[in-house]
């Protein structure tokens, strides 16, 4: 009997995982739908399981954790791979790719579809597959991760956990030798990698498949310096498209550009540490939490708030990388949930674009304990993220004003606050925390106080 059991990885992909649970359910074959959640913030799981799917939370972070581990859920002797984020797939999708698996002409099916190959695809997977493996050569999208297979096979490969699973998948299946069809299906429509990642897929899929050459008994030099021709190309392709796009790094102020929080060194300077705890450990009300820290600042001059400011330590090499990310094309600024008065000063230090915080009141320059939180922290219907008060909210707002995509945006911070941020930009980068699901959720952890290593990634 043929049973077919279908496994969806997904990170929040709450708009779209019904839609493609539904799909999969359209398939008579199909004896169950397993999400399998790579720990999403929003509600994927909740849908996926309304929609009639079962959900596991995956124990590692990335796709391939996810897949290798959605095997092991199941009894199935078929197994389709479905990505969560296309909301286009055809009605019968899972019927078209394992057609060939059911009439026993294949023992893996690779999917293609309408939609114009990727700089990854062009300028390394095929070339690298033409030159080492040139048996695969005439796939059309050997990168697509739309597939279906006999666990049988699957449970005999090796899962990479970046953007090399897909393409690793392909080489290993061929290495043991099975029968292999690629198949159509469709026109589909989904999330384009942001320009931050093409640098970062192409040395992935690249140590993929590098990684499954030792078929290749006596590499050339002719070879070699093929795979170094497309490396370079690959390069001048992502420079190219950086020509004349618009991208911001945001940085988190407390803790991140300044080494130690603005409030708490005011508790100390002030005299307030015990009142500034009380609240942090009573009110879990973020807005009531705000207003309340600020009224300790009642009475302090603006000018003894910036003599705080400027014995906090900034980090060494903070000046500098905000010149050379302008100089690069980038617009700079913070999101801070401290006061204007305080990221103000920074900004005007550090040339940066923009700053948004909380608008501390003052009264002939005199501090009024009252603080007016602006409308672009709290939700909008055009927000991305479904906390009423968040960074992100402000960031969305920012979209708006610089017209720069979420997927063009590098956010970097260090708190809970920034969690939610960090995920929903192009890369996130954790820096010096001590909070573990930031650092989980982050693209790239700093660990060490520089700002230096964030220049490699643009």
């Amino acid at each position: 009997m043929n049973n077919v059991t279908v496994i969806i990885p997904a990170l929040n992909e709450e708009a779209t995982i019904a839609n493609v649970i539904r799909k999969a359910q359209n398939c008579a074959y199909v004896r169950e739908v397993i999400v399998i959640d790579d720990q999403s913030y929003d509600n994927t799981v909740e849908v996926a399981m309304l929609s009639g799917a079962t959900s596991f939370t995956s124990t590692q972070l990335g796709k391939g954790a996810s897949m290798r581990e959605g095997l092991m859920m199941t009894q199935s002797d078929i197994i389709v791979f479905l990505d969560a984020d296309i909301p286009t797939y055809p009605e019968n999708v899972v019927d078209i790719l394992i057609e060939p698996l059911l009439k026993n002409e294949a023992d893996f099916v690779k999917s293609y579809f309408d939609r114009q190959a990727g700089r990854v695809t062009e300028l390394v997977a095929k070339p690298l597959l033409s030159i080492l493996f040139p048996a695969l050569a005439h796939f059309k999208q050997p990168l697509s991760g739309i597939i279906a297979g006999r666990k049988s096979f699957f449970e005999k490969i090796d899962f990479e956990n970046d953007y090399g699973v897909d393409i690793g998948i392909l080489l290993d299946m061929h290495r043991l030798k099975t029968r292999i069809a690629e198949v159509s299906i469709g026109t589909v429509e989904n999330k384009m990698k942001p320009w931050q990642e093409l640098g970062k897929m192409s040395r992935e899929v690249t140590k993929a498949i590098l990684a499954r050459t030792n078929q290749i008994t006596e590499p050339s030099l002719e070879n070699l310096e093929n795979i170094n021709v497309i490396r370079r190309e690959m390069s001048d392709a992502i420079r190219e498209s950086m020509v004349g796009l618009r991208k911001m790094v945001v940085f988190d102020m407390d803790n991140t550009i300044l080494r130690s929080g603005f409030i708490h060194t005011a508790a100390d300077a002030f005299g307030f540490k015990k009142e500034l705890w009380q609240i942090v450990a009573e009110q879990t009300n973020p807005v009531v939490r705000t207003k309340q820290i600020a009224q300790l600042l009642h009475g302090k001059t603006f000018g003894e708030i910036i003599e705080v400011v400027k014995s906090i330590p900034v980090v060494a090499d903070f000046g500098e990388i905000v010149a050379e990310l302008k100089q690069k094309g980038f617009i700079t600024g913070i999101i801070s949930d401290s006061y204007t008065c305080v990221t103000h000063h920074l900004k005007n230090l550090f040339r940066l674009d923009f700053t948004l915080a909380n608008e501390l009141e003052f009264s002939r320059s005199v501090a009024t304990g009252q603080v007016k939180i602006p409308s672009y922290f709290f939700k909008r219907n055009t927000s991305h993220c479904s906390h009423d008060f968040c960074k992100t909210n402000a960031l969305s707002y920012l979209s708006e004003i610089y017209h720069v995509g979420f997927e063009n945006v590098m956010a970097i911070g260090d708190g809970e606050n920034d969690i939610c941020m960090i995920r929903k930009s192009g890369i996130g980068v954790s820096f010096c925390t001590k909070n573990q699901i930031l650092e989980n959720s982050a693209d790239v952890v700093l660990s060490k106080p520089y700002f230096r290593p964030i220049l490699k990634l643009v």
